[in-house]
């Protein structure tokens, strides 16, 4: 560009204003007030037709759900095991001789088998027949809810229920470990087919182990806990 040719600061300042409001072709931004119209009219409409898409999606996946079971679980079809005390990688380690490497072990099985007090069972849970399963239906459209749990009573537990021997054999190297079925909505073992637990060593490790016994004595879990009907339903 040539030296003549260098516009001035007023002349600049003169082009940005008539940038911003020509009033000579009445546009504002390089734009008429009908063009404007015509733009803020396709964005109202569009933000409005997302909107509206936002909610029918919304409306149909809220119709599709159900407050108290999942509408699919096909992928859960038999339910996994889990222990108490918790334990990193689910070893359970510690020194007899070292108090501290177990007392923790001792605590949370005391916090967890709080809620199963005969105390609390009987004045919270139903008594139910042993052997048979507990079924709690609705009626039509008419929800049988709060479901009632079986009783299961800590005292039930032996000598593992921290009853007659505090520290749960800890102290003695004979440790106790509960052994919990994780829930699935609907799930029933099948006719006849009570679940059982059984417990065996590594391989290798067969000499350190000793010997292994059972509360209850069956090593079952009873069908009468069976079916559960999801953490809304069943109290």
């Amino acid at each position: 560009m040539a030296p003549s040719d260098k516009k001035s600061c007023g002349q600049v300042v003169d082009e940005w204003k008539e940038f911003v409001w020509n009033s000579r072709t009445q546009e504002f931004l390089g734009r008429t007030g009908s063009s404007w119209a015509l733009i803020m009219l396709f964005y109202v409409v569009f933000y409005a037709f997302l909107a509206g898409l936002f909610s029918l999606t919304m409306w149909v996946m809220l119709e599709a759900l159900n407050d108290y079971s999942p509408k699919y679980q096909d992928r859960i079809t038999n339910p996994g095991l889990m222990i108490r005390p918790r334990a990193d990688r689910l070893v359970v380690g510690f020194n007899v001789s070292q108090r501290a490497s177990w007392q923790n072990y001792v605590n949370a099985l005391n916090v967890y088998l709080d809620s199963y007090n005969d105390s609390v069972q009987v004045s919270t849970n139903d008594r139910c027949k042993p052997g048979v399963y507990h079924p709690q239906e609705d009626s039509g459209d008419v929800r049988n809810t709060p479901k009632r749990s079986c009783q299961f009573n800590r005292t039930s537990l032996g000598q593992c229920s921290g009853l007659e021997d505090r520290t749960y054999g800890y102290r003695d190297g004979k440790p106790c470990i509960l052994v919990k079925m994780n829930r699935i909505i609907g799930f029933l073992p099948g006719a006849e087919m009570t679940p059982y637990v059984s417990c065996s060593s590594k391989a290798g490790d067969a000499g350190n182990v000793q010997e292994l016994r059972y509360f209850p004595p069956n090593a079952t879990l009873d069908l009468m806990y069976f079916p559960y009907y999801g953490k809304k339903a069943h109290v």
